[in-house]
């Protein structure tokens, strides 16, 4: 699993010179059904794939972070990028799922006997034609500006919706990559320009209209209006709540100082960069996955860091106590110093009191304790509610016309048989898209498999499933050497996968699960 670099994306996208020239042909013999060639068309990398008597010719790197397609998987006729599990459809080249959001190019391909040409580029659309139809809303109302209120937006544009559209985000900036403020913006190998998933101008230019610090007072499911706290009202025939979750804010004293910071929205991520120009020493509070990638970063820019957290092991509750340990001692060989099964009692200007007595120093203080859904509306509008937004498999609150998804989202699983809410980026920006085919009338059930990744150093983890118990956990392959596949059962009943740096083996697994859920239909 790769770190985003933009330079390493434009080096991907152009070709090896020890690729074949697919322009020259290929014999099609040589290439079995199901398997992919890395080659280029002139400058341009190209991955040539076969599926039974077809030849598809596609771009060769994810559109996402970069990576090179060949590593993934062919799954019908798409290709899954092995890094984040983006698909990409062979014939189009369109972006089917999240997190990749822009298609890859795709050429023409012509077969002369036993032998494949890759021809001309081709100038294709993946987006329908503009419509709205009879039965269909008029205008559609966003609440969030989040992963799932981003990718729903621009699902509707690309499905052709040609309604009002209108995102009411709370936040100053517009919809942002935010698995990489904790990671590569942090750490200094990404840049702010990376941070934005799309610029101000794509929303005028796809008439979405993006409204930004615009605070939502209160939803009025019987007038199908939303109120701003500034008295405007924005009338809707569906509408997608996508609040998100909020930080859980640390109740000690002290806790409000300047030098106390969190880490959520791009604002937040820019301050704590600043802040770490002159910041020598930080505690982190927490050792959950946002606490350990934000030390990581701290650490890649040498400022001395002290992780603090009631855990006896860090991370043990999602990945359990043998990866865990690992993680831990992968942060104390880059100097990271632990205080677990201990809290912060006190905050000062100097530093942090903890609850066993002990002292550390700081000039910068991360709090990552844990965040809760953004609930308030949803409460206030009168939906159903059980420790999150309660909605159907189509991703419908209680409400006629109101769909909830990503963070707030509670749904029925056909994987583990449970009603579950998931705070992953990938599972919001999917069940947006899903969320965004309904308000249009295509009754999708959201059956996406759960999946997550993390970035540690030169360390890197991704997550397929959904374990929230197990009593099995099985490890096949080495941990020490960063090279194995860890598997959660519960019951004898595969709920999870865990891959470290076996990126085809986590596609797989994805897969896999997709077609238990299927059988379960």
């Amino acid at each position: 699993m790769g770190t985003y670099n933009l330079l390493d994306q434009v080096k991907a996208n152009h070709a090896s010179s020890s690729d074949p020239d697919l322009a020259q042909g290929v014999a099609f013999d040589d290439l079995e059904d199901g398997d992919m060639l890395a080659g280029h068309v002139g400058g341009d990398a190209v991955v040539l794939a076969r599926r039974g008597a077809e030849v598809f010719a596609i771009g060769a790197v994810c559109t996402h972070y970069g990576a090179p397609l060949t590593d993934g998987l062919l799954v019908g006729h798409t290709v899954r990028c092995p890094w984040h599990h983006a698909a990409f459809c062979l014939r189009t080249g369109a972006a089917l799922r999240a997190p990749a959001l822009n298609p890859v190019s795709c050429w023409r391909v012509e077969r002369q006997h036993n032998v494949v040409y890759v021809k001309e580029k081709l100038e294709r659309t993946v987006r329908a034609p503009a419509f709205v139809a009879p039965g269909m809303p008029k205008s559609v109302v966003i609440v969030g500006g989040g992963a799932a209120g981003n990718a729903a937006a621009e699902m509707l544009r690309r499905e052709g919706y040609s309604g009002r559209l209108t995102i009411l985000s709370a936040d100053s900036s517009v919809p942002c990559d935010r698995p990489n403020l904790s990671k590569g913006f942090l750490a200094g190998t990404a840049s702010d320009a990376s941070n934005p998933l799309r610029p101000l101008k794509f929303y005028e230019r796809n008439d979405i209209d993006l409204k930004l610090n615009a605070r939502v007072a209160t939803i009025d499911p019987g007038a199908s209006a939303v109120h701003l706290v500034d008295g405007s009202s924005h009338p809707y025939d569906a509408l997608l709540l996508a609040t998100g979750a909020e930080p859980v804010r640390l109740d000690v004293p002290g806790a409000d100082l300047s030098h106390v910071l969190y880490l959520r929205t791009l604002a937040d991520s820019r301050a704590l960069v600043t802040k770490t120009h002159s910041s020598r020493q930080a505690v982190v509070i927490g050792a959950s996955f946002i606490g350990l990638e934000v030390a990581a970063s701290l650490r890649a820019r040498d400022v001395e860091v002290h992780v603090v957290a009631p855990d006896r092991i860090p991370m043990e509750r999602v990945l359990g106590a043998e990866v865990g340990t690992f993680v831990r001692r992968l942060h104390e060989d880059h100097g990271v110093v632990f205080h677990l099964e201990t809290t912060v009692r006190s905050i000062d200007e100097q530093g942090v009191t903890l609850a066993s007595g002990g002292r550390l120093n700081a000039d910068l203080i991360v709090v990552g304790i844990g965040v809760r859904p953004a609930l308030a509306l949803a409460e206030q509008a009168g939906l159903a509610i059980d420790r999150g937004v309660t909605v159907d498999a189509y991703l419908q609150t209680s409400a006629p016309g109101i769909f909830a998804a990503g963070d707030i989202a509670r749904w029925p699983d056909r994987l583990t048989g449970e009603n579950i809410r998931v705070e992953h980026w990938v599972v919001a920006e999917r069940q947006g898209q899903t969320a965004a085919r309904n308000i249009l009338g295509q009754r999708e059930r959201f059956d996406c498999v759960p999946f997550f990744w993390t970035e540690q150093y030169d360390f890197s983890l991704g997550y397929v499933g959904h374990a929230k118990r197990w009593d099995t956990v099985d490890v096949e392959g080495q941990l020490a050497a960063r090279d194995c596949t860890i598997t959660y059962r519960r019951s004898n009943e595969k709920l999870a996968v865990a891959v470290v740096h076996r990126d085809l083996e986590g596609v797989q697994a994805e897969v896999e699960f997709e077609q238990v859920m299927a059988n379960r239909r």
